[in-house]
């Protein structure tokens, strides 16, 4: 399953490589529509990104953004940061190195809310 809860509040999309990144990001779009949540997309398993898959992620993080939500990818290697920086979409998404990270900032943020 692409979409683990980790907690109430927080999500873990662990994406699989093409031609799955779209179906794994239709999940998280459908967890998020369903609450509020903050989540952690994984990409340690994508080696590439299409301009489906970007778009769809655009998507959430809009309505991410809107509910108030956070949106953290992490595990992204070279080929996909490649992607992200000639769209100039790595200044619109959150980037840390690993899961661990992600969760334990995301606790820190609602410790301070």
């Amino acid at each position: 399953m692409p979409v683990e809860k980790w907690s109430d509040s927080v999500v873990v999309a662990r994406l699989a490589d093409n031609p799955n990144v779209g179906d794994d990001l239709e999940a998280l779009d459908s967890a998020m529509q369903q609450r509020r949540l903050d989540a952690v997309v994984d990409f340690s398993g994508v080696r590439m990104l299409n301009s489906t898959s970007l778009a769809k992620l655009i998507k959430i993080r809009r309505q991410m953004t809107a509910a108030d939500s956070r949106l953290i990818l992490v595990g992204v290697n070279d080929n996909v940061w490649g992607a992200f920086l000639v769209t100039n979409l790595d200044k619109l998404f959150d980037f840390m190195d690993d899961v661990p990270t992600a969760l334990a900032a995301l606790q820190i943020k609602e410790r301070h809310v």
